[in-house]
């Protein structure tokens, strides 16, 4: 009996130390794991730090353009408890923290299971963007981006012709442009601007008299390529050459896809680069998806189709492109308050997130107007608009200049 009484104490020993090695493991795999989320929340703060240097959606004037007033008054609430009496609206309650967490590591939203392979499939995700810089406008809004499919694009084949509307008659060029002041004006040298549609057939519902549905506001032959001909026009009447591509890529590029439209516009900008050596300065025109009272402004009793300037975060230098729009933005506030929506940045998952910025530092993407809008009423724009790049162009040819040879004594 006291053997098999010492043998059972030897067994209860041997499972108390298998028990406590068990344990043992747990709390090191535990402390292991611990150990690694904070050298990860540290690696990815120094990472943050690093890219709010180099991205206009991390820095500080897009983090207080982006952040609600809940998330201020949840700060205050972490010291004052009853300001939050929903736990689950809480900015910082611990099922919040933890999804940010989730989010700051992986940029996945555990809430959206489309975010598991937006970041691989163009077009899939789309936020809102960054205001890098505020228009006067009284009714701000950001823009909005749209991604037609195949049937969408299609929509104005499915009428008969006699539906479109009839396109309002374009400005027409003098042989020999002239000033206000009947006098020459000061040319900027011959083809040094580009304006090209990277979305081409985003057309507006009031020129398609059978489409209603803003979703199918797209046309082959009335379009926003209108509104970017207008602007090359303008431009060539203030004395500033410029190029004006009528590329439709979907009816020319073969087994067309929308998400891979930058691709194809690349190539475009590309053949014009190599054909015009002169060029430096680049306009993407496209029209926003907004409904008409987020893209127009009544002035003096007229209605104006209104603009954003786009910046593609993913860009390196997106700040010096930031710099050209900024400069032209200003113009247009000075003399026309209300037509900019202002500067806008969109990184990789809310858009594009680079619109071939990466070209030039002079390459910016504006919108015109949305699916509401008139043609006459883009028209009206364009035309102030291009007075604004033109006021900017010839004033950077300006100080640009060569200083005169001093005179001979």
């Amino acid at each position: 009996m006291k053997w098999t009484s010492a043998t059972l104490n030897l067994s209860q020993v041997r499972k108390t130390f298998q028990s406590a090695g068990t344990v043992g493991k747990i709390f090191f795999i535990l402390s292991a794991a611990t150990l690694a989320l904070f050298v990860l929340l540290g690696v990815g703060s120094y990472l943050q730090a690093r890219v709010m240097t180099t991205s206009p959606v991390s820095s500080m004037k897009g983090l207080a353009a982006s952040v609600t007033n809940q998330f201020f008054i949840d700060m205050l609430g972490m010291e004052v408890p009853h300001l939050h009496t929903d736990q689950k609206k809480f900015t910082f309650s611990q099922h919040n923290v933890f999804n940010f967490a989730f989010r700051f590591m992986t940029d996945i939203n555990p809430r959206d299971p489309k975010s598991l392979i937006a970041s691989e499939v163009p077009g899939m995700n789309v936020d809102k963007s960054t205001v890098l810089v505020k228009g006067s406008a009284t009714n701000p809004s950001d823009p909005i981006d749209y991604n037609p499919n195949s049937d969408d694009l299609q929509g104005e084949a499915k009428l008969p012709q006699s539906t479109l509307a009839t396109e309002p008659t374009p400005i027409t060029v003098p042989a020999t442009p002239t000033s206000s002041s009947g006098q020459p004006p000061k040319t900027a040298g011959s083809n040094i601007a580009f304006v090209y549609q990277t979305h081409s057939n985003e057309s507006f519902l009031p020129e398609l008299k059978g489409i209603t549905d803003p979703d199918k506001a797209y046309s082959d032959k009335v379009n926003i390529i209108s509104v970017g001909k207008r602007l090359a026009q303008n431009l060539e009447k203030d004395g500033i050459g410029a190029v004006h591509s009528e590329t439709v890529y979907p009816s020319t590029v073969k087994n067309f896809e929308y998400p891979y439209s930058y691709k194809y516009s690349l190539k475009t900008l590309q053949e014009a680069m190599t054909s015009h050596s002169d060029l430096q300065y680049y306009f993407d025109i496209h029209r926003d998806s907004a409904a008409r009272g987020k893209t127009t402004a009544t002035i003096e009793g007229k209605d104006y189709a209104q603009v954003y300037f786009i910046i593609g975060g993913k860009n390196p230098s997106w700040k010096k492109n930031e710099e050209f729009a900024d400069k032209i933005h200003r113009v247009l506030e000075a003399k026309h308050p209300g037509i900019s929506k202002g500067i806008h940045a969109k990184e990789a998952n809310e858009g594009n997130g680079l619109y071939n910025q990466n070209i030039s530092p002079n390459n910016i993407l504006i919108e015109v107007g949305g699916p509401y809008n008139t043609l006459e009423e883009c028209y009206r724009t364009t035309d102030w608009l291009a007075e604004a790049i033109s006021e900017v162009i010839l004033n950077a040819k300006k100080v640009d200049a060569p200083l005169p040879a001093p005179k001979k004594t």
